[in-house]
């Protein structure tokens, strides 16, 4: 095992740690060595699969406010998002749309030149700003670009990182293997930024790429920091059937419809006043009522599905706006949307839930923060608005980026090291090829997408949480009996699926759990049984801990700082 040493570990190279990686670099003005750990290259995140935009308040002369904004993102969240957080947010974000004009990112324009916004779901202005739409794609490459101005930051790519080190109450370091050459590191700092991405690959109808599979938060977990509203797991309205790719809701910003095999824009029954831009999880709600009322069309593999039409736009808006969509389109299903509707369904899409961490990102242990999905501030409480999740990718990058260099600043030496932890691990993992193999990894792992797409949905209700638990109580206990088939040391992606399936097993129990306890209806979380939701009882956040004898859950207050809570209407 090789060891090395940084003064700032940021895990993840989506928007959130590269953002985090260059505000620690500002920050520490070259005086400080920066290390980003990322599972894949540094330009294949699952953030440049973000398509429609980032919020940002930018024009407060035609009517946007900050208070316009923090109110939207505290309705949409169900109530359940902690509202000084929201705060924090909606005042920070211009700065970063801001920023990254000043880094070259190319947004689009309005005839002035101005950078132009669009429509959003639950948005009660259009201040989606964007770069066509892939938003994402451009906000990472900026990014990426910026980090080469910096050689202070140095890059552990396709590094599969398998447990953080804590001891004595202090992170004391990382354990991760070099998949390039299959060499164990022990990898120590002063401070951590957790910035890993959610964990929607336990679905297995998503928009997620393969490689999001919760790790961070996962590890976070085991390493004694809970996990909080992990039960919240936000549905698109609109994946692409039978892929699940995401096809962005500025399709909708932009003025498509949602229509039912009769040819009817359901959503006036459900959102008469915002229709197809109502937030997401009403949205989603609406599609599965109108399917399972027979209003839907029949798809492949039970994955049925309503249109969405866009031929109305025009073939010159689609070109210019939604040139992504198009070619998905065409080179998925081989239908152009500029003549023929996209046949979509609810996917899984975000994790709202995450590691539990403070209105500045900060863990419980005192050199580690989390940003972006891997954590939960809490921004988006039970329902996340589209395009605040870039955003907060931004926001908390930046925060987290600066505080966590601040306090290496002020450490004169590192913690000291924890050896025989980080050899504990590098033998753990080692002890994995050595394993019998009598189950199959891959068979546990469809298995559990199929309980979690089936049970774990966009409608839940008690028996069928109840059965899924039972399912990947099971799942568990088969686990422990899969081994490898790739014995080899590079690249062996065998066991990259082992680990990730450990941390699926994981999370997966701790959403269910937390689905069951929570006996209400609020944002993406749909009760049939309880379909109200329930201020009196259940107005407080779930906090999951690891013990040794499985999950324990317990609950914190919201902070409600602007807001009481109110009927939702759109």
């Amino acid at each position: 095992m090789e060891i090395y040493s940084h003064d700032v570990i940021i895990l993840g190279s989506g928007l959130a740690g590269l953002r985090a990686a260059l505000e620690a670099a500002e920050t520490g003005k070259g005086n400080l060595d920066i290390a980003v750990i990322a599972k894949n290259h540094l330009m294949r995140p699952h953030s440049v699969c973000a398509e429609g935009g980032t919020a940002a308040v930018l024009r407060p002369e035609e009517g946007d406010s900050f208070e316009l904004h923090a109110w939207d993102t505290v309705k949409g969240s169900d109530f359940l998002a902690d509202q000084d957080a929201v705060e924090l947010f909606v005042n920070t974000v211009p700065l970063e749309i801001i920023q990254l004009e000043h880094w070259g990112i190319p947004w689009s324009r309005r005839p002035d030149g101005r950078i132009n916004s669009r429509p959003f779901g639950g948005h009660s202005f259009p201040r989606a700003v964007f770069a066509a739409d892939k938003t994402g794609f451009f906000e990472v490459q900026t990014l990426y670009d910026t980090l080469q101005k910096h050689p202070s930051i140095h890059i552990y790519d396709e590094c599969l990182v398998t447990s953080l080190v804590v001891e004595e109450g202090l992170y004391r370091g990382v354990v991760a293997l070099d998949l390039k050459k299959g060499e164990f590191y022990y990898i120590t700092s002063k401070a951590l930024i957790i910035a890993t991405g959610g964990a929607c690959r336990i679905y297995g109808f998503t928009t997620y790429s393969h490689t999001v599979t919760g790790d961070g938060m996962a590890m976070a977990y085991r390493a004694g920091l809970p996990l909080k509203d992990m039960e919240f797991v936000q549905f698109h309205p609109t994946g692409l059937v039978p892929s699940g790719i995401l096809i962005t809701e500025a399709a909708r910003g932009e003025g498509g419809y949602l229509k039912n095999s009769l040819g009817e824009r359901f959503m006036q029954n459900y959102a008469p006043s915002m229709l197809e831009l109502a937030p997401r999880d009403i949205v989603s709600r609406s599609e599965a009522q109108e399917i399972e009322a027979g209003r839907g069309f029949q798809g492949p593999h039970g994955l049925d599905y309503v249109l969405l039409d866009l031929r109305h736009l025009g073939s010159e808006m689609i070109k210019e706006r939604l040139p992504l969509i198009r070619e998905v389109g065409i080179k998925f299903l081989n239908l152009d949307p500029i003549e023929q509707p996209l046949p979509v369904r609810p996917v899984a899409h975000y994790s709202m839930g995450g590691i539990h961490v403070d209105t500045y990102g900060k863990t419980q242990l005192e050199n580690v923060w989390a940003a972006g999905e891997a954590a939960c501030v809490s921004l988006h409480g039970a329902n996340r608005l589209g395009t605040n999740s870039t955003a907060e990718c931004l926001v908390w990058g930046r925060i987290t980026g600066h505080n966590a260099a601040c306090y290496a600043l002020a450490q004169k030496t590192l913690p000291p090291r924890a050896e025989n932890r980080a050899r504990e691990e590098e033998n753990r993992i080692k002890n994995i090829f050595n394993k019998s193999g009598e189950e199959n990894l891959y068979d546990i792992r469809q298995e559990l997408r199929d309980v979690m797409d089936k049970k774990v949905g966009v409608f839940r209700t008690q028996k069928e949480l109840q059965d899924a638990l039972n399912k990947i109580k099971e799942l568990q206990e088969r686990f422990k009996y899969t081994g490898l088939k790739d014995k080899s040391r590079i690249y062996n992606t065998d066991l990259v699926a082992y680990v990730e399936l450990d941390n699926m097993l994981t999370l997966a129990e701790i959403i269910t759990l937390g689905a069951i306890r929570r006996e209400e209806s609020r944002g993406g979380h749909a009760r049939r049984d309880y379909p109200m939701r329930d201020d009196q009882n259940w107005l407080k956040h779930t906090l999951a801990y690891y013990t040794s004898s499985g999950v324990m859950l317990e609950y914190i207050p919201v902070k409600i700082t602007m807001w009481q809570p109110v009927e939702r209407k759109y």
